[in-house]
């Protein structure tokens, strides 16, 4: 087509068509992305890979490098670009920094990718993989961790990422090659060439991927697989003895560790033939080790059965019934080696804990542990046979008629263990078998005085749960469930207690120091909390569900004075109890997010949950409004809600996100004046947000006509409530001032009783009403005029000028001008 006449094209213009078909804007953009990522990528390997490179801008290229493979963009073009084959030669250059910033990048790039993941697997190696997480270097063998983790997840589709639409069209068969990392996996536990950190972290990796994390799902087959191939692996881990010579590279947290895998596994069954399998298999691997002619292997016997104890402890019950196992411990007490009383008097300890065994040891082993305690020089034997006897001595628990001992031994017992605590000479190994006499010890009301008045003795314990060695986790946690009487007490009734009483029944006795008058006495300042905050952070497989749970409860106790609270925030108390709500037992959640509902009644959100964590919190407080929950923890989740709808719309749409509307109209209807009201306020907040306005809006439901009825409450409180809701109910839509007419016969009537209230607040929200009715439509203005609202009008607009209700007299004379101005009424000038 030629050019009008009269037009001329530039001659860059002719040259650009005389080209050909040009690239769009979005193409010229996709492309210079595409290079300049690409640029980018090789930069910051040419400067990696450059032995002559400065240190500090190899530091800068590795984080960039990471950085890149956080980004979809960057993670695939470091993939095309031959990237895998670069960062090995990264991890081969023995570089601490570039092994860490490669392992990162990889990690980033399989992340929520199963094709990337798949790739990075096969091109490195899961023998690869598995021997640099080996190694004895904290830092690498935890990020090698995490990208086999970050592998993992990707190829068993836990966290997807919002893909382009393109890899869900190819579907990968992933199932051999989780397998063949569960494989290498139990290879590692029972090899010698594992350093104590990679055998850690093979066993966290089994511990979080193998057994099921949703008992719903019916499939156990991963764990059915592990104890079919690698139980015995496992098992040979678990009886390992530091102090012999042919042990294999540990951690304090190994063994613990261990259990817990045993506990998970056992937990993960289905059904009486698998759990028969699993124990015939412990039985076996047991009763192969036990050798008269070879002591250490005995003793290794002896340990799988303690470490058993402190996993599924059903099992280790049982395994305790085998022939000979427990005549084996006691005798063993009596050995001349150190080694063998050692092992002896742990497995004691551990096989005390249910009351029958408690019973056996003490007529069978209680005057070994005696002889053991009073003769050994070695601290190690004798603080073990001191927790034993602590152990032995709190057999009844909190029952104080079946204490073992006579009044004041378990004091003279405590004092030792507090000694011991207090002993920086001791090595802490040592040291952590003092809390856990103390753990038992503290169920004694005399006990738990003397420690909680004892600073030295709880700073050293604080001190010792912030150390790496986190086995005493649970100790910790039992003495202060102890000590703040945080534990559940059943009620005991009357009539049932005479009846076991005349049928000559056990009946258990409080300890008359433990009355409900002693217990605020024993409440731990609230220095605690950075350690209990120390102590969340742990490793996830370290801290147990139980473990979370006694957490949870200690937190609660602590947060029962709202006088505490602040401080408790400060310390960074708000920010630990969340993990605490969303994982763990039901009684831990439920304990941990009550805590968490009594810090957000109180406490400004910005500062006790500061930023997007405030958003996590709503979900555990909307979990309290169950009906199953108890009364109180209704009314403070309520007022968290109430809190925190009133600070962001943000907010107010997570509340409803949470499906919370049904169970907050539903104690509306509550006859409980405190839970009614609760739930009014925060309603009342909620009514900011045009999602809510829109379900007033809609029919068939009576959501206003609830809320006009609590305008004519008695309660005070109520009212104030409900009319600030229907205040900004009928300011934001003129359809409710209609429906407001139509819901109930009694809504003038309820109007001009909030009208000439005494109190100021709720006669304001009344007299708005009727100011947004007058103002929403002329027939309604009609019908108020006609009707006495027009002499409460009248008679409060014409009372004289008072700051204190200048606000009321207002919005009453606001009402009379527009009434004026429909015409409804006159000026005395003009009458």
């Amino acid at each position: 087509m030629k050019p009008k006449e009269g037009l001329k094209l530039s001659g860059r213009a002719s040259a650009l068509q005389a080209e050909g078909p040009r690239f769009s804007p979005w193409q010229h953009l996709q492309l210079h992305v595409q290079f300049s990522t690409d640029a980018r990528v090789q930069q910051m390997f040419e400067i990696l890979l450059d032995e002559k490179s400065e240190k500090e801008k190899q530091e800068k290229a590795a984080n960039n490098l990471i950085v890149l493979g956080r980004e979809e963009a960057g993670a695939e073009r470091i993939f095309q670009n031959n990237g895998l084959n670069l960062l090995m030669r990264l991890i081969e250059t023995k570089n601490p920094e570039l092994i860490l910033a490669a392992v990162r990048t990889l990690s980033a790039m399989c992340t929520g990718h199963q094709a990337r993941a798949t790739a990075v697997l096969h091109v490195l190696g899961i023998d690869n993989i598995c021997l640099w997480m080996s190694i004895d270097h904290k830092e690498i063998s935890l990020v090698v961790c995490n990208l086999l983790q970050a592998i993992t997840d990707s190829l068993s589709g836990e966290s997807k990422k919002e893909e382009l639409g393109k890899e869900d069209a190819v579907v990968l068969d992933t199932k051999k090659d989780l397998k063949k990392i569960t494989v290498y996996l139990l290879d590692m536990l029972p090899s010698k060439k594992v350093s104590g950190q990679g055998r850690d972290r093979a066993l966290n990796l089994l511990n979080k991927n193998v057994p099921r994390k949703d008992l719903r799902n019916h499939n156990n087959s991963r764990s059915l697989f592990v104890i079919d191939n690698g139980l015995k692996k496992i098992l040979k881990v678990d009886g390992q003895i530091p102090d012999l010579p042919n042990c294999l590279p540990l951690t304090e947290n190994t063994q613990l560790t261990t259990s817990v895998l045993l506990n998970k596994l056992y937990d993960d069954l289905r059904c009486d033939p698998e759990r028969e399998n699993f124990r015939l298999i412990c039985e076996d691997y047991i009763q192969s080790k036990i050798d008269p002619q070879d002591m250490d292997k005995t003793l290794h016997a002896i340990q799988v059965v303690s470490g058993v104890l402190q996993g599924p402890f059903d099992l280790g019950n049982q395994l305790l019934g085998m022939k000979g196992v427990m005549e084996m411990m006691v005798a063993l007490c009596g050995s001349e080696r150190e080694i063998d009383q050692l092992v002896a008097v742990e497995a004691l300890i551990h096989a005390s804990t249910k009351l029958s065994w408690a019973t056996f040891i003490i007529t069978n082993g209680i005057t070994l542990l005696k002889e053991i305690y009073k003769k050994t020089k070695n601290e190690k034997i004798k603080i073990r046979a001191l927790v034993g006897l602590c152990k032995l001595g709190l057999a009844g628990g909190t029952d104080y008629g079946l204490r073992q001992f006579a009044e004041g031994s378990t004091e003279k017992l405590a004092r030792q263990c507090r000694k011991w605590l207090c002993n920086p000479a001791i090595d802490p190994c040592t040291r952590k078998w003092a809390i856990e006499g103390l753990a038992y010890l503290t169920l004694d009301a005399d006990v738990k005085d003397d420690f909680v008045e004892d600073e030295p003795a709880l700073q050293a314990m604080f001190e010792l749960a912030k150390t790496s060695d986190k086995t005493i986790l649970y100790s910790v946690a039992s003495i202060l469930v102890n000590c703040t009487n945080s534990y559940d007490v059943k009620e005991l009734v009357p009539e049932l207690v005479q009846l076991a009483k005349f049928s000559k029944q056990h009946v258990p006795e409080e300890q008359p120091k433990d009355k409900k008058d002693f217990v605020t006495k024993r409440l731990i300042a609230a220095s605690v909390t950075s350690a209990l905050v120390c102590m969340v952070k742990a490793d996830s497989t370290i801290l147990t569900d139980q473990t979370k749970e006694l957490l949870a409860r200690v937190f609660l106790a602590l947060c029962d004075n709202s006088r505490d609270r602040g401080t408790i925030v400060a310390q960074g108390g708000g920010k630990a109890l969340i993990p605490l709500a969303l994982e763990g037992t039901d009684v831990g959640k439920i304990k941990a997010s009550h805590a968490l509902a009594k810090i957000a009644a109180v406490s400004n959100p910005d500062i006790a949950f500061p930023g997007e964590r405030v958003y996590e919190v709503v979900r555990p407080l909307v979990s309290l409004l169950n009906t199953d929950r108890d009364g109180l923890q209704n009314y403070e989740a309520l007022l968290g809600l109430t809190n925190f709808s009133g600070r962001s719309d943000k907010l107010r749409q997570k509340i409803i996100k949470e499906k919370a509307m049904p169970d907050i109209e539903n104690y509306m209807f509550e006859n409980h004046d405190q839970l009614r009201q609760a739930a009014t306020e925060c309603m009342c907040n909620l009514v900011v947000n045009k999602e809510v306005q829109e379900r007033f809006l809609a029919d068939g439901n009576d959501w206003l006509k609830l809320v006009v009825l609590l305008c004519g409450e008695d309660d005070k409180k109520v009212q104030n409530a409900a009319a600030g809701a229907l205040a900004m109910l009928t300011a934001a839509h003129k359809k409710l001032c209609h429906k407001v007419t139509q819901v109930t016969t009694q809504w003038l009537e309820i109007l001009q009783r909030l009208c000439i209230h005494d109190k100021l607040d709720v006669q304001h929200r009344g007299l708005v009403v009727v100011y947004n009715l007058i103002h929403a439509d002329q027939e309604l203005a009609k019908k108020l005029v006609e009707s006495e609202m027009l002499e409460i009008l009248t008679i409060v607009g014409k009372q004289a000028d008072d700051p204190k209700k200048q606000h009321v007299l207002n919005v009453a004379r606001e009402c009379l001008v527009k009434c004026m101005d429909y015409g409804f009424i006159k000026p005395l000038s003009q009458r």
